[in-house]
């Protein structure tokens, strides 16, 4: 994120810039200074997670309580010094930084297949040197911060430019982080967490009024250096032999130096030396070697901006955002809009304002082994149930042509090269008596609106059949069930152990140990064997038998044979078309299930029965006992 190589040219080569502080010395001048204001640290959240989320079995991604036990000491220590803390978390993906985005999606795929090579080669859970974050933290972590009263914030636009404006108009303390665009921005202080010591809340704040006098520059050009060196908004290479013709110019340059710590101070010297002689007699398309990437640059430079603010290297701002009549094109009810914006912001929900806006999506990288045949993607398991979403909020903005817009989705799974979204239709619900509209789900406060509140909820599962048993259970319990039962008829290879472990762990592995769990009251085996039975009861029900299927160490070896198998990724593909379900299609005979020849995103499944499927494909365990 930000300028690429900025941290470790301040470390290096501007040490004066990096200055060792204590935030809680520093939030008592803030209350002399400021009587009667509390200061206010606001958090970065994405750029936290990696240094809250410390349990060594990282890979499976459970630890739930310890995760939240260290959430609720790094909020203690603050709020124990007099600080407030506000978290901030990224809402969208701002088309100008789409390439980007997709870019570090594909080689965050290489370091997770790096660590399932890691597992099956070593039979253990990686180092921390190959921490890669657990599938859906940055989500949970959210609903973690908001039951724990925190006040958190999804973003409307990118994170970093949210918090730097809070930051500024708020008077803030300071910026807690790890973005060097927190160095580029005019805005208060900015402080490191990776560098923070919880226990005596001292960390190093970077200095961009010392950056800016090692540099020979103001705060003002530092949105232009930013640009120059490449960031999200201006690919790198854009502008490769403006910075080579700098470099080569450049008579400081020195040899104890690398190459990216001479190539920054080249460029800042050549703002300072050169373009500052022409600034106000030529705009910036007549200084550099811009082209037609002139529009990028300066959108980049004047995304720096923040609310108020000029910059003397523009000579007219360019716009950043869309309209409203943009932005409210996917829902034609302006009330409903209004509201999923509100609990966006209050991050109350996720990635439906999204939909009602602007009709496109993403999900970013999971932990998924993309050499196991058995398992598709979770993007592909679960489009299905997002299709009927989409349906359930869009329903009242169909066409004249009575169908739904059409969702773009942008969802990492093996296969998927994200050279452009996936274009999912939506997939209306068949409840008995109807679909209720979505203003009456969120806004009507009759009694009999919550019946249909679970009625709705259980048709995007498929389960009004199973309405009875499941509503006697508590809520979470109800969740649990529809979810596995989903799973369970959507991926034929989870077997009845899977479905063991499930119920297991939700039921009795809370705060229990080995010892405690090897005696087990009857209370909860009978539990186990209600839910378990409900469970498979439902599956049966859709035409899915589970099987015992003991795991053993077979996988481990042919996984190793098969990796290094240069056709293996070639045949990969079609066959893990046919291992699941065709995701516009639900699993077993329904009279309101719709078939489809291909998926979503135009590509054809093949059709083959049960009993060729069993005899191309042989069951291997997934992981060693």
């Amino acid at each position: 994120m930000g300028v690429r190589g900025l941290h470790g040219f301040v470390g290096n080569a501007c040490p004066n810039t990096c200055t060792v502080v204590n935030l809680k010395e520093m939030a008592e001048k803030y209350q002399i200074h400021q009587a009667g204001s509390t200061p206010i640290i606001v958090v970065d959240a994405m750029c936290c997670l990696r240094h809250w989320y410390t349990p060594e079995s990282w890979v499976c991604g459970g630890q739930w309580l310890e995760y939240l036990s260290i959430l609720q000491d790094f909020i203690k220590a603050f709020t124990t010094a007099g600080i407030k803390l506000v978290f901030f978390f990224d809402g969208v993906v701002e088309q100008k930084k789409r390439h980007e985005w997709v870019k570090r999606r594909l080689r965050n795929n290489k370091e997770i297949s790096t660590i399932f090579q890691f597992i099956k080669a070593r039979r253990q859970q990686p180092g921390r040197d190959m921490f890669f974050i657990p599938s859906g933290l940055a989500t949970f972590t959210r609903f973690a911060l908001k039951s724990l009263g925190q006040e958190t914030v999804c973003s409307l636009q990118e994170a970093d430019y949210e918090v730097a404006s809070y930051g500024l108009q708020n008077n803030c303390l300071g910026i807690l982080g790890e973005d060097t665009d927190y160095l580029i921005y005019n805005t208060c202080p900015y402080f490191s967490i990776n560098k923070l010591c919880l226990d005596s809340l001292v960390t190093v704040m970077y200095s961009r009024e010392n950056l800016c006098q090692s540099l020979g520059l103001s705060v003002t050009d530092l949105p232009l250096l930013a640009c120059l060196l490449g960031n999200d908004t201006v690919p790198e290479g854009m502008l490769e032999s403006f910075r080579q013709k700098c470099l080569s110019g450049y008579s400081s340059a020195k040899q104890n130096h690398d190459r990216r710590t001479n190539t920054i101070l080249a460029v800042a010297d050549y703002i300072s030396r050169v373009l500052r002689l022409q600034q106000g007699m030529k705009d910036l398309e007549e200084m550099l070697p811009l082209g037609q990437n002139k529009t990028v640059f300066c959108r980049g430079v004047a995304s720096y901006l923040l609310p108020g603010q000029q910059s003397p290297w523009l000579l007219q701002i360019p716009s950043l955002e869309t309209s409203d009549e943009e932005e409210a094109t996917m829902c034609s009810d302006s009330e409903i809009l209004q509201i999923a914006k509100e609990q966006h912001v209050q991050a109350e929900n996720y990635l439906v304002y999204n939909i009602l806006s602007s009709g496109e999506i993403e999900c970013s990288n999971t932990l998924e082994d993309e050499l196991d045949p058995e398992l598709p993607g979770q993007a592909l398991i679960f489009r299905p149930f997002r299709q009927h979403i989409y349906s359930l909020l869009l329903e009242d903005s169909k066409d004249a042509c009575r169908s739904c817009p059409i969702i773009k989705e942008w969802f990492v799974y093996f296969g998927n090269q994200l050279k452009q979204p996936e274009l999912v239709q939506p997939i209306k619900l068949d409840i008995p008596g109807g679909t209720p509209s979505l203003r009456t789900l969120w806004l009507s406060k009759e009694a009999e609106v919550q019946a249909q509140r679970f009625n709705t909820f259980l048709a995007c599962f498929h389960l009004w059949n199973e309405r009875e048993e499941l509503q006697v259970l508590e809520n979470s319990l109800t969740a649990l069930c529809c979810l596995l039962i989903y799973l369970l008829c959507q991926v034929d290879t989870l077997s009845l152990e899977d479905l063991n472990a499930f119920i297991a762990q939700t039921l009795c592995l809370q705060g229990k140990s080995a010892a405690q769990l090897s005696g087990l009251q009857k209370y909860w085996l009978t539990e186990f064997q209600k839910l378990k039975s409900l469970i498979c009861k439902a599956c049966m029900k859709n035409n899915r038998a589970l099987q015992s299927r003991q795991r053993g160490n077979e996988f481990i070896r042919e996984s190793e044979s098969r990796r290094w198998d240069s056709n293996f990724e070639r045949s990969h593909q079609p066959r893990f078309s046919s291992l699941y379900h065709n995701p516009n299609q639900w699993r077993g005979p329904r009279p309101y299930s719709t078939r489809f020849e291909t998926d979503p995103s135009g590509r054809g499944y093949r059709s083959e029965d049960q009993s060729q499927k069993k005899r191309r494909f042989q069951y291997t365990p997934r992981w060693p006992r």
